[in-house]
């Protein structure tokens, strides 16, 4: 019950994280911060002094973005970098990139994400969700550590939800092949990006690069633009009270990536700006390991077949 309650009023009270911490200079890279709670995460770490680059899809429609972005926070170390999760070649290209422009990273946020979209597959043939939320992101953090480890101490952030417990990683038909539901697909993928942070702190155990994940709240965004139209009206009418601005989901997100009482702390899962306990699978580290070596697997026999395709070209 005093679990329960505390829910109840973290929802009511949406807290907000107050301190004013500055990250002066500090290098800052944010999936999808061209919008939603991205966006709100973008001005409020340009505003702290960092050195802000917005990994999107599409630089040319998020230049209205960026120039919002730096107007609010007033801050011009904004950059958009083009970036597809739902593309091995394109996170390859960002990262390549990203050295290019820069020695060191300090914090990355892994944030973009999609949800409970019909079923379609990214450009190397992962079912979407599993692909974009979990792999994407898999590939482009590991491909970020070095980076990561040279500018120590630096922290990782996986934006998850509280989704994760509507479905457990299923090892026999992980890309859904077999059968799809789209909200198990997109639980499953959040709860991958738990077991993905648990793993990876544990991987980094002693460098100073912490990983933790977290659950934004219910945030009025068009992230849930592919659930069932015919139970929006009841989400607008019954939910509306609760529904987090994105300037209050991006709260626990900005905590985690700044605040100086979570130094040296890893491996958490957050919510409402507070350590919070997950799903029991999502404590598993065996599944944890498990989902790491499956994931560098299929990532793995994807890079051999795109380093064929372009041997043949």
């Amino acid at each position: 019950m005093k679990t329960f309650l505390k829910s109840f009023l973290n929802i009511v009270n949406k807290p907000i994280y107050k301190k004013n911490t500055k990250i002066d200079n500090k290098v800052v890279i944010i999936t999808g911060g061209n919008s939603g709670i991205g966006k709100e995460t973008a001005v409020d770490l340009a505003k702290r002094g960092g050195k802000i680059y917005i990994a999107c899809r599409d630089v040319i429609r998020s230049q209205q973005d960026l120039e919002e972005i730096k107007g609010r926070a007033k801050a011009s170390k904004v950059y958009l970098m083009e970036l597809d999760l739902a593309s091995i070649k394109s996170i390859r290209k960002f990262s390549r990139e990203f050295h290019e422009r820069e020695k060191k990273l300090h914090i990355l946020i892994n944030n973009a994400g999609v949800m409970a979209c019909p079923k379609s597959y990214t450009k190397d043939g992962f079912e979407m969700q599993m692909g974009v939320n979990h792999l994407g992101h898999f590939l482009l953090t590991n491909l970020l550590l070095d980076m990561l480890k040279l500018s120590a101490p630096s922290r990782i952030v996986v934006v998850s939800s509280s989704g994760h417990k509507l479905s457990g990683i299923n090892r026999d038909d992980f890309m859904s092949e077999k059968s799809y539901n789209k909200i198990k697909a997109y639980g499953q993928s959040k709860l991958a990006n738990i077991l993905f942070a648990l793993e990876l702190s544990r991987r980094l155990h002693g460098l100073d690069v912490t990983c933790n994940s977290l659950h934004p709240g219910l945030v009025h965004t068009n992230l849930g633009r592919h659930m069932n139209s015919r139970f929006r009206p009841i989400y607008g009418k019954v939910l509306k009270p609760f529904y987090k601005t994105t300037f209050e989901g991006a709260q626990t997100q900005i905590r985690l990536a700044v605040d100086p009482d979570l130094e040296g702390v890893t491996g958490k899962y957050f919510v409402d700006c507070e350590e919070a306990t997950p799903s029991e699978e999502a404590q598993s580290y065996e599944t944890a390991a498990w989902l790491w070596n499956k994931s560098t697997q299929l990532i793995y026999d994807k890079f051999k077949k795109f380093d064929l395709d372009n041997k043949n070209n």
